[in-house]
């Protein structure tokens, strides 16, 4: 089910809303929980129905597991192998069923490249949201192994796993922060300013959906559907959709995380912020400070920092954060393509922060525009078909003779969408966060009909075919 369809506005989410309120006005929280809990299963059933029993027998294993951690208490060597095992049996559990539903066609084609096997590809489609909600199992039990989790209530726990709002796409959220707001007494009052954030937050983000992100998208991935490793295009049209897909990707992400806070608000439930305008990034490193806020901090708590040591030459800064990257790559996707988008992520991070530590700097102007420059070509890996039609698109991207060669102005004025995508970029680069402009217009009255305006607009571009957002595929 996607938020920015009428099933969802006009029937979902009123039904869930008024469910849970009435409930939790009445005292009956136990119940309100239970309803939150069971609208959200239904939700991820209509998304993967073949899925679902998997997804139960894997969120209430991992509760199982986690909870087994969590009791085994002692210094004794017996009990920390028990745990050590336990631990391992729980995480190999997680990776093999992503891996089974997101790698296995990958690993089949690589056996049959290297071998020369002839296995048959599975038609098996990916289940939404299992890599998002499979990292969060993971630091469940992580945590409950170091003995920094608790033993939650399966009420409390179901709902920092299958919590609508953030199920499918995230943000990516950690025990801590979502259970004890479930435990709350205060979280359980009626509170009118957050719930008007809310609407705002997710008009904005159903704003940011379609009328900025599926115009954009669709233009770009026709554009990139199209190449092939023979056919290598222009200059211009090279950069001009790979900017165009690039600027349509983060409305796009960041138009779920807006309805997905925005949502969380409804129920007076603090979902962490994902983005912070990641396109005005001097350098990779700040980029990523910025970009998938949520997914970067579980990479730095659970990867990067089980690798790095501090006081180690093989396992230092570098090695850790190219690691790191390398785990990102191939965690949102099933190619090479994807492995190599997160092998230059690291490499340019760990540039970023070289020029740091030895004082070293681009000037602004500069550093911003190849910043820029390479987020575009390296987000250019991720419509592509294959590495080797990925060839064709970056020697476009280099083709100066091609350029000069070209009537500048009159193949811009025949690129369609060009007004959005110049508009879409100054949002970009001009306008603030969502979550800024919402703490600034909450109080006034012009918010109300603003927000009323946008969403009427959004109704009338909504229709049965609503596309999927794009991280859906991950």
């Amino acid at each position: 089910m996607i938020f920015s369809t009428y099933k969802f506005i006009l029937g979902f989410l009123p039904i869930v809303f008024a469910a849970y309120w009435i409930l939790t006005k009445a005292k009956f929280f136990t119940l309100a929980k239970l309803v939150l809990v069971v609208a959200s299963l239904y939700f991820y059933m209509q998304g993967s129905a073949e899925f679902f029993p998997y997804f139960c027998i894997s969120i209430f294993g991992n509760y199982v597991v986690g909870n087994s951690l969590c009791a085994l208490k002692g210094d004794d060597k017996k009990i920390a192998i028990q745990k050590k095992v336990i631990l391992l049996l729980g995480i190999l559990g997680n990776i093999a069923l992503l891996g089974y539903y997101k790698y296995d066609n990958f690993i089949l084609r690589n056996i049959n490249s290297i071998f020369g096997t002839d296995f048959q590809m599975r038609n098996t489609p990916l289940p939404i949201g299992i890599s998002f909600f499979t990292f969060q199992l993971i630091a469940f039990l992580a945590d409950s192994y170091k003995d920094t989790s608790k033993e939650y209530t399966i009420l409390n726990y179901l709902l920092f796993i299958t919590f609508f709002p953030q199920l499918i796409v995230g943000p990516i959220v950690h025990h801590s922060e979502i259970v004890p707001q479930f435990e709350s007494e205060e979280k359980k009052k009626f509170n009118a300013e957050n719930i008007k954030c809310g609407i705002i937050l997710f008009v904005a983000g159903c704003a940011k959906k379609l009328i900025l992100a599926d115009p954009l998208t669709q233009s770009a991935q026709t554009f990139f559907d199209a190449l092939t490793s023979e056919y290598v295009p222009g200059f211009l049209e090279s950069w001009f959709y790979s900017i165009e897909y690039t600027i349509s990707y983060y409305f796009d992400l960041s138009g779920y995380a807006d309805m997905a806070i925005g949502l969380g608000l409804m129920f007076n439930i603090i979902l962490p912020e994902n983005f912070n305008s990641p396109y005005k990034a001097r350098n990779f490193q700040d980029y990523w400070r910025r970009w998938h806020i949520t997914l970067s901090r579980f990479l730095g708590d659970y990867v990067f920092k089980s690798v790095f040591r501090k006081e180690s030459k093989i396992r230092n800064y570098y090695v850790a954060t190219l690691i790191t990257f390398l785990v990102s790559g191939f965690w949102h996707g099933a190619g090479w393509r994807f492995v190599l988008w997160g092998i230059l992520n690291g490499i340019f991070v760990c540039a970023a922060s070289f020029m740091k530590r030895k004082n070293l700097s681009l000037p602004a102007p500069l550093a911003y525009t190849l910043t820029a420059l390479g987020v575009v070509a390296l987000r250019a890996l991720f419509v592509l078909n294959s590495l080797r039609s990925g060839f064709s698109i970056f020697i476009g991207m280099t083709n100066l003779k091609n350029f000069f060669s070209q009537n500048f102005f009159q193949q811009i004025m025949e690129f369609g969408n060009k007004k959005l995508l110049f508009a879409a970029i100054l949002i970009c680069w001009l306008a603030p966060t969502s979550k800024l402009v919402t703490e600034k217009i909450k109080t006034k009255k012009i918010s109300a009909v603003a927000a009323g305006t946008l969403f009427a607009v959004c109704i009338l571009l909504m229709n049965n075919t609503v596309s999927d957002f794009l991280y859906f595929q991950f």
